[in-house]
């Protein structure tokens, strides 16, 4: 069973857990001291990395949510040495899925915090990416993916210009489902008309300019359009000039991605249920 993290250590410095759920690969922060002697062997070098419980993402179908995940394996280390660890977690719940890192650290004595490096982990750093947001985005999904990967790797360029590709190819992608999602909710036929217009157009610009006003309420960002708002942010990457701007914006359109596609299956799975019901209500009595 994991131990309690030791209690002495620099205010900046972050937890073990903290390290694994919250730092991209790259990185090399300073992280309170996890090391505590081995108590089964006689040389004063021999040590154990005191791994936590860390809360991850569990895919399967019956955890699909935050789970506890737990190590492995004990892991062992020695004072003096640079030590390069591959560190297993594996979900409590269902026993199925596993986080793998690779890590590196060096470490003199069990008294003094200590800068440890994230090669890599594997899934991925960050968030999943939903199952509603694959479908939208359809056969653009692994180029999605690379710019999720640039993004947690803070090269904000690559990232706007891999989602760019996205939104760009996948406009006429998005906007039939948003036309579904219209027709499902009974909004007006002048309204699905000009959607279907907008479909029809070449430019994802003049595509975006013919549905400003007619987004379903239930598609709305905080009383915004998601397309208009997909919009601004590649037109201003035409402006950007530092790495740190296509990040945000890339961030920004990520977000705006995977909100749309949440809201749009919502809508959907929300008007199956309620015309369910309206028929069971419908049914006369037998």
């Amino acid at each position: 069973m994991p131990n309690e993290q030791p209690q002495t250590s620099a205010p900046d410095a972050l937890t073990l857990k903290e390290f694994f759920e919250k730092v991209p690969p790259g990185s090399n922060p300073t992280v309170r001291n996890f090391l505590i002697p081995d108590t089964t062997t006689s040389g004063a070098t021999s040590v154990i990395m005191n791994l936590p419980l860390i809360d991850l993402h569990c895919e399967t179908e019956s955890c699909n949510g935050i789970r506890l995940f737990e190590p492995t394996e004990r892991a062992y280390a020695r004072l003096g040495d640079r030590n390069l660890k591959f560190i297993t977690f594996r979900c409590r719940n269902c026993k199925k899925t596993e986080k793998t890192y690779a890590i590196s650290f060096s470490h003199k004595n069990l008294a003094d915090n200590l800068v440890i490096y994230k090669f890599g982990e594997y899934p991925q750093f960050g968030p999943p990416t939903s199952a509603r947001l694959t479908a939208l985005i359809g056969p653009e999904k692994e180029y999605f993916l690379k710019g999720r990967k640039a993004e947690n790797q803070g090269l904000g360029i690559a990232a706007f210009a891999y989602y760019r590709r996205v939104v760009e190819n996948q406009k006429g992608r998005i906007l039939f489902e948003i036309i579904r999602a219209a027709e499902k909710l009974g909004e007006p036929k002048e309204v699905i008309d000009d959607l279907k217009t907008a479909l029809r157009e070449t430019k994802s610009s003049t595509a975006v300019s013919a549905v400003k006003h007619l987004m379903p309420q239930v598609l709305l960002m905080n009383a915004h359009n998601p397309l208009t708002l997909l919009a601004a942010a590649l037109t201003e990457g035409l402006r950007a000039q530092t790495d740190e701007q296509y990040l945000e914006l890339a961030s920004s359109i990520r977000i705006v991605l995977s909100d749309l596609a949440e809201r749009l299956g919502n809508a959907l799975d929300e008007q199956v249920e309620l015309n369910a019901a309206l028929t069971r209500l419908m049914q006369p009595n037998r």
